[in-house]
């Protein structure tokens, strides 16, 4: 039986997630010894739910694995690969991009000296997001060659503030299915035949692949917490089965059994009302422009996906879906380009460009973030291969 081997690695926070990255010289290029890898780092599948034998957290959000490598596109400084490693089963799923995470890759090239930056002042790392086949520019601070972490920039469900990092994603539209709208549809209709009931659902894809329902038709208001959410009989599998639903609608699948566990995702919208976080603070409903609560890996997510939030932020802009519908006296944010998400973990901001072509579809153009990131540790990390 062999001993534990150890691989070298960086630990990192970016926005409300956490990962370990990876060179991709380090890894072996086979993608099935790469998932046997972060499934022992991470420590899945655990049974327990807690990932405790591994640098997982037990949740979706911490249980994340990234490639860094040399670029294949002409317009990109490196390439960037992510996974997302399921907590309770052996399962890695390649199929979406971590928008959370990929605050932190800028940073990562720039302390490992994969790409140029000034000494001082701002530094721009072009991305090529291999998963989605899109690019992304992420800019931010330097200081002595390094990136900058300290700052006075606050996000929703990190405590304290960090230096600033913006993302533009470039053209977000069909990263997985090819279109901004796959059914070409702002406004669908998806049929569960074992209720023998029908939901309304605008199907996107914009940083990622989603699937928005209406809180409201699940009997639910969405201001709840996520642990409220699962415990309400019946939603969770409701929420599955709609998601999976809306996989074949999207074309991302052939049948709703074969829809992958990470993509499309699946999100509940409501209008704006004043509800509690989960760490108790009170957001009055003129602070946001619409509620949202994401499942992630057939949870709950304690914010929101970061490439849901991208998603949702586009679809407010397109005129008849129902995050456009729903938002706040239909002209959202505060200022043009913004929407105000309302989340369990406070109010997110994003912007996006839409507009339509000649031919009268709608085009994404951009859609944009702002996170902090922080390296947490580096070294070599450990994982026992099986036998």
């Amino acid at each position: 039986m062999p001993n534990q081997r150890f691989i070298p690695a960086v630990f990192m926070r970016g926005g409300t997630s956490k990962g370990v990255f990876f060179h991709a010289r380090d890894l072996p290029a086979d993608r099935a010894e790469q998932e046997r890898i972060f499934l022992g780092v991470l420590g899945s599948p655990d049974p327990y739910g807690r990932q405790l034998d591994g640098m997982g957290g037990g949740i979706s959000s911490l249980s994340k694995a990234v490639i860094i490598g040399p670029p294949t596109h002409p317009e990109a400084d490196l390439d960037y690969t992510f996974a997302q490693v399921a907590v309770d089963r052996p399962a890695v799923d390649w199929a979406g991009n971590c928008g959370n995470l990929s605050s932190a890759v800028g940073p990562f090239a720039v302390d490992e000296g994969l790409v140029a930056a000034p000494r001082e002042g701002e530094a721009l790392v072009r991305i090529h997001q291999t998963n989605t086949r899109k690019l992304i520019h992420a800019r931010f601070p330097v200081r002595d060659g390094k990136a900058e972490v300290r700052g006075d920039y606050a996000i929703a469900g990190v405590p304290g503030t960090g230096a600033r990092v913006r993302l533009d994603f470039l053209s977000p539209g069909g990263t997985a299915s090819g279109a901004l709208l796959p059914t070409g549809r702002v406004l669908d209709t998806l049929t569960l035949p074992e209720e023998g009931r029908s939901y309304r659902a605008s199907l996107v894809d914009a940083s990622t692949p989603v699937v928005f329902v209406e809180a409201e038709a699940l009997g639910l208001t969405g201001t709840e917490s996520p642990d409220e959410i699962e415990a309400r009989p019946g939603v969770m599998a409701r929420l599955d089965r709609l998601r999976r639903v809306g996989a074949v609608a999207m074309g991302l699948a052939a049948s709703p059994e074969k829809a992958g566990l990470g993509v499309p995702k699946v999100a509940m919208v409501a209008a704006s009302a004043a509800y509690r976080t989960i760490g108790g603070e009170t957001i009055e409903a003129e602070a946001h422009d619409i509620a949202v609560r994401a499942v992630s890996m057939e949870r709950l997510h304690r914010a929101v996906p970061l490439t849901a939030a991208l998603c949702l932020g586009v679809a407010c802009r397109i005129e008849g879906t129902l995050p456009n519908l729903l938002a706040r006296r239909g002209d959202v944010g505060a200022a043009a380009d913004e929407v105000r998400i309302g989340n369990p973990s406070g109010v997110l901001s994003t912007g996006a460009e839409v507009r339509r072509g000649a031919d009268g579809a709608w085009i994404a153009d951009s859609a944009l973030m702002f996170r902090t990131a922080r390296r947490l540790m580096q070294g070599q990390v450990a994982w026992l291969p099986p036998g």
